[in-house]
């Protein structure tokens, strides 16, 4: 056989292996989804992570005609949960509620059992938020400007919490003592409400959190709001002052959710899951309990979600190499 036939041959069968592998996959999308999905959230129940998958669960299951079950599964600062799904079959029933700390702060850690850039393909960026940052009623500052001004009085003296190293609420405060010019004592917990509870009952002074799992601690006067991290004021804290008109001008920093699937997942199942998640984000009931929970829907093409993580990524990686920092 000539060389010139063997590479025809070559070529063909190459071409027909793609066919084959585009039919597959189209036909998955067709039949899917066939069986229960399960929605990994990768920190401790009762956060707004979970509180965001529950919301979107609830409104996935009706649509796809098929039970969406929320799972927790915490550990590494989301990484846990997220390896799982990295490593889970790649049929698109496994999807997982990711964070800034997977997908843009991953360079925390110098060595994880996975890559979440390569491993992790997202289907959208699903909501936005602000945190705010949050002390103990009986912490003596009562003001941001307060707040700063012990903080640069006692460097290191005053410990604030967060749902894990790479997390937004650790990422938002390590920003917040790069542009203020203080030093705090990071205190990583295994998700938000464990760092919540502390800060509460005084363990620790100060925390960073998104407001859906703070507003009833706010309401009740459990936690003492000194200002929130976006550039406008939040609809749900209406009368409180962001950070950057409290004196610590520059400042901003919001919270983001996404959803993703492993990165084997075929192009037309996470085109499907796109379609049905944009299509939840679009209804007015789930709109207005987002902005009662104080987030904003987002959505968009899985190609919009890919620029944001990388515009996102940069960002993150400076603050981390700035501030020398590592969770490993």
């Amino acid at each position: 056989m000539s060389l010139r036939k063997s590479g025809r041959r070559i070529l063909l069968k190459a071409g027909l292996a793609a066919c084959a592998l585009a039919l597959s996959g189209t036909a998955a999308a067709q039949a899917f989804p066939d069986k229960p999905i399960h929605m990994i959230v990768p920190f401790a129940p009762a956060g707004s992570t979970s509180i965001l998958a529950r919301l979107l669960a609830q409104y996935l299951s009706p649509l796809y005609n098929q039970p969406v079950i929320v799972e927790n599964k915490a550990g590494a600062g989301g990484h846990l949960g997220a390896e799982f799904v990295a490593k889970a079959p790649p049929d698109g029933y496994s999807l997982l509620l990711g964070t800034i700390g997977i997908h843009a702060a991953h360079a925390l850690y110098a060595k994880l059992p996975y890559d979440p850039a390569k491993d992790l393909q997202p289907i959208l960026v699903a909501v936005d938020l602000p945190l705010a940052l949050v002390v103990n009623p009986a912490f003596p500052a009562k003001t941001v400007q307060d707040f700063v001004a012990m903080a640069k009085a006692k460097p290191g003296e005053i410990n604030f919490g967060s749902a894990g190293s790479g997390s937004s609420t650790h990422m938002t405060g390590e920003l917040f003592q790069l542009v203020a010019g203080v030093k705090l004592t990071h205190i990583p917990y295994k998700g938000s409400m464990p760092a919540v509870q502390d800060v509460m009952g005084g363990q620790t002074q100060a925390m960073f959190e998104q407001l859906p799992t703070i507003l009833p601690q706010i309401t009740s006067g459990r936690l003492r709001p000194l200002g929130v991290t976006g550039k406008t004021r939040a609809p749900a804290l209406p009368t409180v002052p962001t950070i950057a008109e409290s004196g610590v001008p520059g400042y901003e920093s919001t919270a983001w959710f996404t959803v993703a699937v492993s990165a084997k997942v075929p192009g037309p199942v996470v085109q499907k899951l796109n379609a049905g998640l944009n299509t939840v984000l679009a209804n007015p009931e789930v709109q207005a309990k987002l902005k009662d929970l104080g987030m904003s829907a987002v959505g968009g093409s899985t190609d919009s979600a890919n620029k944001f993580f990388a515009s996102e990524t940069e960002k993150w990686t400076r603050v981390i190499k700035t501030a020398n920092l590592k969770a490993d």
